[in-house]
């Protein structure tokens, strides 16, 4: 029996896994990275974050074609050869999966690829082509991530029904398109095929698309949307699925209760992710989980196991990967009985549609919600002049504000760039900065994070590209 040691193993290789293989090594830890795939990155770099914005900034370039004749600038109908798209998108996932593998190997991570379980809470064996081999270890870190969720009414053994990582794929473009789910996923990759020419329906059984913005920035997402999508129907649930020969029939219920069946060429399931904890042997240690699955934790990581730490989706909380690489943050911090690097910040969100949305720290919603008492300002693209130059004037940026210290408690944007002015807003409530001083800090004009400096003002009651408004705090709901 092939038997070795290690401080530290970490259970899966994607953005929170390697991040924590990689703090740890820093630390002057022996490492072992396991992970089931040759690919390094995880759902993110191969079947998530990256490939499918690499296919946002792609089918954009058509979009942007189309629209540069309103400034005087022609081009003749744009051509896509699906072929060459794939390459290019898939070397992009690859060039930087080589490059988390040399990372490792520079840090001295030794790299496993087999499937592990854990024997005991102290030893995990990984099932390797090459035969078993059982590690024991002081600490481990699962990392292991989620995978779509795919409701019974709607698995179908067909491919023409996807999940995110066959849409990613780009199998062919359908004439017609339901995505199922107006979150994150099918927003985002509904674009794109929208953009690529298909006819794309969206249900969604909530009330809105992105239900977890403020309405007032959600509006200009879903403005676009019903420009570029044949249908978005809220309040609507896909009943089933089924094959109806060269075309998947879906059965949907409508707002008013009345059910309708709809054909279409293919189908795209985004409706939610499920934690990677099954078949992980976690029964053979004190690692609790939840009722959906999700490993139980504290603020830095640790689960009711003392020798066993998870992060990331299979953790719970905000499924992002820019939060699992935190997570390992705090994680490698515990282990090491370092000084904490502070309380969790503010995670931001971003939705990158077009425009894009992204907010970060408390909404004007979850504050509606739980009673607290907010002001807001918001300045509105149209008064900026980099996105008039831009010709992009659909957006807005928005501060949820504490009105008796005048405190920034969350920051909301919608606009093109707006996953990217996020930052600033993450600086600001990290460093717990207040209105005044956010204004006080010079921005360069003409530029769109000027905005950021221009919606402060708004609240003080002086911003110079707005129609004055008295000092302090609107109360009233979100528009």
């Amino acid at each position: 029996m092939e038997t070795s040691t290690a401080d530290i193993v970490v259970i899966g290789g994607g953005p929170g896994g390697y991040a924590a293989a990689f703090r740890a090594a820093d630390a002057g830890k022996s490492v072992v990275l396991i992970d089931r795939e040759e690919r390094l990155g995880g759902v993110c770099l191969n079947r998530g974050c990256i490939p499918s914005k690499a296919l946002i900034h792609a089918t954009k370039l058509i979009k942007e074609a189309a629209t540069a004749a309103t400034h005087g600038i022609h081009f003749d109908a744009p051509r896509v050869d699906l072929d060459e798209l794939r390459e290019w998108k898939d070397g992009v996932s690859e060039k930087l999966a080589k490059g988390v593998r040399a990372i490792a190997k520079a840090r001295g991570v030794e790299l496993m690829r087999g499937r592990a379980s854990f024997e005991t809470s102290n030893a995990v064996r990984i099932d390797r082509s090459s035969g078993p081999t059982w590690i024991e270890y002081e600490h481990a870190i699962l990392a292991t991530g989620s995978r779509p969720v795919i409701p019974s009414a709607l698995d179908v053994d067909d491919p023409r029904v996807m999940t995110s990582a066959r849409a990613l794929e780009i199998p062919d473009i359908p004439d017609d398109l339901l995505v199922i789910g107006a979150g994150y996923i099918g927003m985002e990759l509904g674009a794109v095929y929208a953009a690529l020419g298909s006819r794309v329906v969206v249900v969604e059984a909530l009330p809105s698309i992105l239900p977890t913005a403020d309405a007032d920035l959600r509006r200009y997402v879903e403005r676009s949307a019903r420009k570029s999508f044949a249908g978005m129907r809220v309040g609507c649930k896909v009943l089933g699925l089924d094959t109806a020969g060269e075309r998947i029939r879906a059965d949907i219920e409508t707002e008013d209760g009345s059910q309708v069946a709809e054909e279409v060429d293919r189908v795209l399931i985004a409706v939610g992710r499920r934690p990677n904890t099954e078949d992980l042997g976690i029964e053979n240690t004190r690692v609790g989980l939840d009722d959906e699955g999700f490993a139980a934790v504290d603020g830095q990581q640790r689960t009711s196991d003392p020798a066993i730490l998870a992060i990331g989706d299979c953790a719970g909380g905000t499924l992002l990967a820019h939060k699992a690489t935190a997570d390992a943050t705090r994680a490698v911090e515990a282990i090491c009985n370092e000084e904490a690097s502070g309380e969790p910040s503010a995670i931001p969100a971003v939705v990158f549609t077009d425009p894009e949305m992204a907010w970060v720290g408390l909404t004007e919603r979850e504050a509606q919600a739980n009673g607290l008492e907010v002001g807001t300002s918001k300045f509105m693209w149209g008064g900026s002049g980099r996105a008039l130059t831009a010709d992009r004037p659909d957006g807005v940026t928005k501060l949820i504000v504490d009105p008796e210290t005048e405190r920034i408690l969350g920051v909301g944007m919608a606009g093109v760039g707006a996953g990217e002015l996020i930052a600033e807003a993450c600086v600001a409530l990290r460093a717990g900065m207040t209105v005044s001083e956010l204004a006080a800090v010079v921005h360069p004009h003409p530029t769109l994070a000027e905005t950021l400096m221009e919606s402060a003002e708004a609240y003080l009651g002086r911003s110079i590209h707005a129609m004055p408004r008295g000092r302090g705090a609107r109360r009233g709901g979100s528009e």
